[in-house]
């Protein structure tokens, strides 16, 4: 723990009461806040540019098709988490200076993985309203009893059918949204179209093996690490109970920072980089609050 951190959190936290608990927690995440995360705007952008280059360096023989398959999967997988830092506002919110870098960020890399930034942003926010939610969490199709059926419950809901879907365009619904709907309908059928035209050119392999399957593949990592792993198997609801801290047998930075995703929901306003330092420093305090804790 750090020397900030010590000088803020008492030895012994037994004698506070929920409330001054709640205050201190505070006092430590706001510490966190409050300053454009960089980093993350680098790597929307960078990981932009790098799946956009593929395209040249595949069709013009300077790289094999297997190893642009390999790097696009990574760099799809790479997508989500810029737009998910853009959702919560973190790198500006609305009247500041930097808003419009965050709109432009989410909206400028989510299409990659067929899906409006918008929507992403209003599902995702039920999500946090009501995590664990069965009726109302978009993300619960995600929980399982073990990791492979995790895997398993991912790939079925990927079919057009899925209930993971409904509960998508659900939460659309009942904020208001039906205009995302129709939105959602467009980017997938321009999606189709694309692979379509790019076919019917010659770049049938390119367009599976650059575009659709990387989708396929890091929807399914995604699912795994970002909703599974935080939320289930056994996790409740409520503030200290609907997610928890864990360690991850293939590390921190595989499995996308979320093995801090605690922090996450406790304090959506931190950024996704400064999650593990934030943890640190809360971690007696969320000890005493009763979170889970794997590590």
């Amino acid at each position: 723990m750090s020397s900030a951190a010590k000088a803020i959190v008492p030895a012994d936290l037994s004698q506070l009461n929920q409330g001054q608990l709640r205050k201190l927690e505070l006092q430590i995440a706001r510490k966190y806040s409050g300053k454009v995360p960089w980093g993350i705007v680098a790597w929307a952008f960078g990981n932009l540019l790098v799946w956009l280059s593929l395209w040249p360096l595949v069709i013009f023989e300077a790289i094999p098709l297997w190893l642009g398959f390999v790097l696009a999967t990574i760099s799809l997988s790479l997508v989500y988490l810029p737009t998910h830092d853009a959702q919560h506002y973190i790198i500006g919110r609305p009247g500041t200076k930097w808003h419009w870098l965050n709109e432009l960020m989410g909206h400028a890399t989510s299409w990659m993985i067929v899906l409006p930034f918008e929507l992403l942003r209003v599902t995702h926010l039920d999500h946090h309203r009501h995590t664990n939610d069965p009726d109302l969490d978009v993300d619960i199709t995600s929980h399982a009893d073990g990791p492979w059926q995790a895997i398993w419950s991912a790939i079925k809901h990927r079919q057009p059918n899925a209930k993971r879907g409904d509960d998508y365009l659900a939460s659309a619904a009942r904020a208001g949204r039906p205009d995302l709907i129709l939105l959602t309908i467009v980017y997938k059928l321009g999606h189709i179209g694309i692979l379509i035209a790019l076919a019917w050119s010659g770049y049938a392999l390119e367009a599976f093996l650059l575009w659709w399957l990387p989708t396929q593949l890091a929807s399914i990592y995604l699912i795994f690490f970002l909703s599974w792993a935080p939320h289930s198997p056994g996790m409740g609801t409520g503030r200290y109970r609907d997610t928890k801290n864990w360690r991850s047998k293939v590390g921190n930075i595989l499995s996308m920072g979320m093995q801090y995703h605690i922090v996450h929901h406790l304090h959506p306003y931190i950024p996704l980089m400064d999650t593990p330092a934030a943890y640190r420093e809360l971690r007696p305090i969320l000890k005493a609050q009763g979170c889970r804790m794997e590590m």
